[in-house]
């Protein structure tokens, strides 16, 4: 029986050479794209809803972040991103890792969401000042109150106050679920200040893929539109 698919020069190549090589190439090409333009998560926690949804024991979003626009800037305020641990932010519960070899190595590939980073919301960037809150109980941001029809429990925002100017290269993050979110306020007191420096950002999430009943495009909100 034939075995020899193609050729190389004047040499015959066998069937499975062919196959290895295309998966080798299929696999580098999805590191390419994992590494500068795409890449998926799970949502690890509740601290992102209504925006996204996160539950450790149950449903959890799959999210698609795009890279793309962080190659000549820094975060935004009012965009959504993901992040490495800045250092103690992430409990065991919200540490995703799969015991399933073929899932660890198609999530190193890129062709799996993978776990183990944190989803926030950008709310202060390098030189702001970021106070809560005002008598109504909104943030200010540069004495600047503003509205955030994003947030689940607007109420619980004025729960934890704090008052910070955000070092240059940092940013101040916060969940859209005010009452159930480890977020910089959380952290305001470990050695790191509750900032997340812009190179541990990942990337913008720019789609929610699954469920298919949670699908939708991630759009910037109005909210910080004053202040630019």
């Amino acid at each position: 029986m034939r075995t020899l698919v193609g050729r190389w020069g004047d040499r015959a190549v066998p069937l499975w050479i062919e196959v290895v090589s295309l998966l080798l190439v299929a696999l580098l090409l999805s590191l390419v794209v994992k590494s500068l333009f795409l890449q998926t998560f799970y949502v690890p926690s509740e601290s992102m809803e209504p925006t996204l949804t996160g539950n450790p024991d149950g449903a959890q979003d799959r999210i698609v972040v795009q890279k793309v626009s962080y190659w000549g800037r820094a975060p935004h305020r009012g965009e959504v991103v993901v992040f490495e641990d800045p250092g103690g932010w992430l409990s065991s519960g919200e540490v995703h890792d799969s015991t399933n070899a073929a899932q660890k190595l198609l999530s190193t590939a890129g062709l799996a969401p993978s776990g183990g980073h944190l989803v926030k919301r950008v709310i202060g960037v390098g030189g702001d000042t970021v106070q809560c809150c005002d008598t109504l109980g909104r943030i200010e941001v540069n004495g600047v109150a503003i509205e955030e029809p994003y947030v689940k429990d607007a109420s619980a925002t004025a729960r934890t106050p704090f008052d910070v100017t955000v070092p240059h290269g940092y940013l101040w993050v916060m969940g859209d679920n005010r009452g159930n979110s480890a977020d910089s306020r959380a952290h305001v007191d470990d050695p790191g200040g509750g900032f997340v420096p812009d190179d541990k950002v990942v990337g913008k999430v720019a789609f929610v893929v699954w469920p298919w009943k949670d699908r939708a495009v991630l759009h910037d909100p109005e909210t910080f539109a004053s202040l630019d």
